[in-house]
């Protein structure tokens, strides 16, 4: 499950942007055919580029959950018209380059890596793969299996489980409660056909961001996008749809499985990504999670490795998750340390001490290209301003107690509880009768 906070402080990263004394020169950005494309020289060999189609889990209803992703999957490994899956894939590992495509709620991402001096031969690979892929029907049978394979391990793996039910309760009705990676039912019934007729429909210029980390002259950096979008529709724009998400009431739902342990976790409020309080409420959540941790496994015992984090997207939200054994204990120390931390508030210590770990890991993480590249993305897509990623950790300097105190005690609330194990083993009056209590403390936003 440490995976969920090693993932905070990535996405926290990817959020926060770039370092900017690692150019060597001023990032700029361009308009190519419509297309925003921002440059951000690296002061090294190498070169990262993401493009970007905007709309995540807004492009598909939810009876097509991983059509996306299977797209994603399919630009480099079932050919392009030009190369088909093998000597596509032979030509990357001559020049030890890479091709790759993903997606998450809120976006997907086409990204390629290589060394400056083969930027010739691994960017018309690159081209081919976003405007003319192939999708044959052999290769994409055998990645709909992989898929599937891969959403069966996950089922397995109870932190992912009891996540993606979290998921599914809680936003049930809005476009967040869909998973991007689909289900294996629904991955089993796509066609290659419908696949690449899907990925056409969103390929668009108006759904597209270019980001380019590397020393490459601009002109060179116009001409080839510019050869790439020719063809490519300019469609019609797609604005991420942002919601709130308000818990009126405390609930609980439960789900028997035969488990060695329960899994339990909660989902509440947190500031959308344009709230003046987003960078607080972060900061609030990293020392909260220290917090938990402590109250949770060291102090009582109950879990080897309780977590919380801020979950961010369209819909933002905090979580927190814990395997254990007492799950009646486990609600009780919960409610007690949000209590507390809502009555006497984080200390400057605390504050510090985390500014400091946060200015670490945030440098360090941004040391390489991919993560100034997905920075500037994540700033540009959720914020509307990439430039953010150079003011970012200044903004963080910035805060102060009141601050994070202010949006903790705003957003922490009443809270949707899900639970996987042994239903003899919970009471969920407990967790329906929280202590904590959103009406209290109305949100604005």
């Amino acid at each position: 499950m440490m995976k969920k906070y090693i993932y905070t402080l990535l996405f926290a990263v990817a959020i926060g942007g770039t370092k900017p004394a690692l150019a060597q020169h001023a990032a700029y950005d361009m308009i190519v055919d419509g297309v925003k494309v921002i440059v951000q020289p690296s002061g090294n060999s190498i070169v990262e580029i993401q493009t970007v189609l905007r709309g995540g889990v807004q492009n598909y209803p939810a009876s097509k959950m991983g059509i996306e992703s299977m797209a994603m999957r399919g630009l480099t490994e079932c050919g392009t018209l030009k190369h088909d899956k093998n000597s596509f894939k032979n030509i990357l590992d001559k020049i030890n380059a890479s091709i790759y495509g993903y997606t998450n709620k809120d976006y997907s991402v086409i990204s390629m890596s290589c060394i400056k001096s083969d930027f010739d031969i691994a960017w018309p690979l690159y081209a081919e793969a976003i405007t003319e892929p192939k999708f044959d029907a052999a290769e994409f049978a055998r990645i709909k299996q992989d898929a599937i394979n891969d959403l069966k391990e996950q089922e397995s793996q109870p932190d992912e489980s009891i996540d993606k039910m979290a998921n599914k309760v809680a936003f049930e009705g809005r476009d967040f409660a869909k998973e991007p990676e689909g289900t294996p039912e629904i991955i089993n019934s796509l066609t290659a056909e419908e696949t690449k007729a899907f990925y056409n429909s969103i390929l668009t210029r108006s759904r597209m961001l270019v980001v380019v980390v590397g020393d490459l002259d601009s002109s060179l950096i116009q001409t080839r996008v510019k050869i790439m979008l020719d063809g490519i529709k300019k469609g019609t724009p797609v604005e991420m749809k942002k919601s709130f998400f308000r818990v009126y009431n405390n609930s609980f739902k439960a789900e028997p499985k035969d488990l060695a342990t329960n899994y339990i976790e909660g989902v509440t409020s947190g500031p959308l990504v344009d709230a003046p309080d987003f960078d607080a409420f972060n900061m609030a959540m990293q020392i909260f999670y220290d917090r938990h941790f402590l109250n949770i496994r060291t102090n009582n015992g109950l879990s080897y490795a309780p977590e919380t984090w801020f979950d961010v997207g369209a819909i933002s939200v905090a979580k927190f998750i814990v395997s254990t054994t007492m799950p009646n204990k486990y609600i009780a120390v919960f409610n007690k340390l949000v209590d507390s931390t809502k009555s006497h508030g984080f200390n400057a210590s605390e504050l510090a001490n985390m500014k400091v770990t946060y200015l670490t890991g945030f440098y360090y993480k941004n040391e390489t290209n991919y993560a100034q590249a997905s920075s500037i993305v994540s700033n540009e897509v959720m914020h509307g301003d990439w430039k953010r990623s150079l003011t970012y950790m200044t903004n963080i300097k910035k805060l102060t107690v009141a601050d994070i105190n202010n949006a903790f005690n705003k957003y922490i609330g009443n809270i949707v509880w899900v639970y996987q194990g042994d239903p003899k083993k919970v009471d969920p009056i407990l967790y329906k009768n929280g202590t904590s209590h959103v009406g209290d403390n109305p949100v604005s936003n």
